[in-house]
């Protein structure tokens, strides 16, 4: 019974910052949404061309993101270390008051390395986002459709430096444990980005008529228009204020250098997972037209789940970087089954659903009335008993990264992924696609034991480098009384 109140305990706290972060994850794929559905309004060769530039724009977006990552844990343990020596007892009291002056200097040092960062990746992320859309005809892509992507990559690109300030602060606000102001921004970037793409493709209030091109200027104005928000924010809060610098000119050097070493190996962990499921489409399109539309219909309830395990992943993070901080390893032991045993109830509920109602389910994506949708809607129905299984595995590893992460232990994640990903799942999904199955489930397959191995050695890495870390950790003083 002490065990499970124990669980109940833990759980609670971690739901507390991992539900705005899922949320939050989920109104960005909302944002994203309303973008394709946008493009999908102005024809054919604009969905293509806008689908087309939004993939480059997320590529990069998403790896500049990856380096701003480990911001949020180096502050949840920075702040956590000043916490611990502010309610020193009193006969410490002179040599506590130092520490926490120098904990909330390393915060607003962090910050600014941040912002730092950030400018650098956006501006070289929007440098070669341009690069790419003028090389798009050499890539292959139609002309019309390259010219296209092409103005709409250049209305993006100056929307990747706030893009990833925005992250930055973020990240600050969630190591510091105040992440709440995230959802109700997000939420509102929603509706804020439906009503500027409807004003700059059409060129209402005498503005120019852009078309797709607006979609671009659209969300490169938003992304502005939400940093400011949570910048403004973050001004508000008495926490949060004195800690906040934004002149990220006055970064120090080797704190820029510490969070590109801890980022790199995060972003480049975020490319090979994008990488190994783009792979796997293309295996898909491989056995035709339905079976590439039950893939991705598949593959996107997939990714919807998958924003509540990023929230966990970052919730559990940031609270082993703080228990670690505070030398509680015991504490930062049963974060890893607080997140898991979080994610399976999550994914057990989903999974009923997939078993139970699979036509319900897949209704946004087939009409069971359609006879042209029947075979897609038959290949997705089987695949769903695999996803049923493979989610939990998927929220695992995701889990398993984010945990390695509040260690500061980045590189293993990238090494443990390459392996999971591509020495073990890709060959595992064409041996089962080709040679012995000759349909989509084989390449399913594949990316279930990619993915499970991927969660297994993990999850064993992070049990064993905190076993060793709590055996050379001095012990704690016990405060007196």
């Amino acid at each position: 019974m002490q065990q499970l109140a124990t669980l109940v305990r833990d759980s609670r706290a971690l739901a507390a910052l991992a539900i705005p972060l899922a949320l939050t994850q989920l109104a960005q794929v909302a944002l994203t949404t309303t973008d394709t559905i946008m493009m999908g309004l102005l024809g054919t060769e604009a969905l293509a061309a806008g689908g087309l530039a939004l993939v480059i724009f997320n590529q990069l977006r998403t790896m500049g993101v990856g380096l701003v990552t480990s911001v949020g844990n180096q502050v949840a343990a920075a702040a956590a270390r000043a916490e611990k020596a502010e309610q020193a007892d009193q006969a410490e009291q002179a040599a506590a008051t130092g520490d926490v002056a120098a904990g909330e200097d390393e915060v607003r040092g962090l910050v600014r390395a941040a912002m730092a960062v950030g400018t650098l990746a956006g501006i070289a992320g929007a440098v070669l986002m341009i690069l790419i859309g003028q090389a798009a005809t050499l890539l292959g892509q139609d002309a019309a459709v390259a010219d296209r992507a092409q103005g709409m990559l250049t209305a993006l690109a100056p929307g990747l430096v706030p893009c990833l300030w925005f992250q930055a602060i973020r990240q600050f606000t969630v190591g510091m444990r105040r992440p709440q102001a995230l959802l109700q921004i997000t939420l509102a970037s929603v509706a804020v980005n439906a009503g500027l793409n409807w004003i700059f493709i059409h060129g209402t209030f005498g503005l120019p008529k852009l078309g797709l091109t607006g979609i671009g200027v659209a969300t490169s104005s938003v992304y502005l228009l939400s940093f400011l928000a949570l910048y403004a924010s973050a001004r508000r809060d008495p926490q949060l204020a004195p800690l906040l610098s934004l002149a990220f000119w006055r970064a120090d050097a080797p704190t820029v250098r510490r969070l590109l070493g801890l980022g790199t190996p995060i972003a480049a962990t975020y490319g090979s997972e994008a990488g190994f499921f783009s792979v796997t489409a293309l295996l898909a399109g491989s056995f035709g037209a339905a079976a590439l539309a039950a893939h991705t219909a598949v593959n996107q309830l997939i990714y919807i789940v998958f924003q509540v395990a990023v929230g966990l992943s970052h919730a559990a993070s940031i609270n082993v970087s703080r228990e670690l901080a505070l030398g509680d390893h015991p504490a930062a032991r049963r974060i890893k089954n607080t997140a898991l045993a979080c994610g399976a109830a999550v994914t057990t509920l989903v999974g009923i659903l997939y078993l139970t109602v699979p036509h319900l389910v897949l209704r946004p994506y087939f009409d069971p009335n359609a006879p042209a949708d029947h075979q897609g809607l038959q290949i997705a129905t089987s695949l769903l008993v695999i996803v049923a299984v493979l989610q939990f595995f998927d929220c695992a590893q995701n889990i398993g990264i984010g945990l390695l992460r509040g260690l500061d232990d980045t590189k293993s994640g990238f090494r443990i992924t390459l392996i999971g990903y591509w020495a073990v799942g890709l060959p595992a999904s064409w041996l089962l696609a080709y040679p012995l199955g000759g349909d989509t489930r084989g390449l399913w397959l594949g990316l279930l034991i990619g993915l499970a191995t991927t969660a297994v050695l993990l999850l064993r890495r992070y049990s064993r480098s905190l076993n060793a870390q709590a055996s050379t950790a001095p012990a704690t003083p016990v405060p007196s009384t």
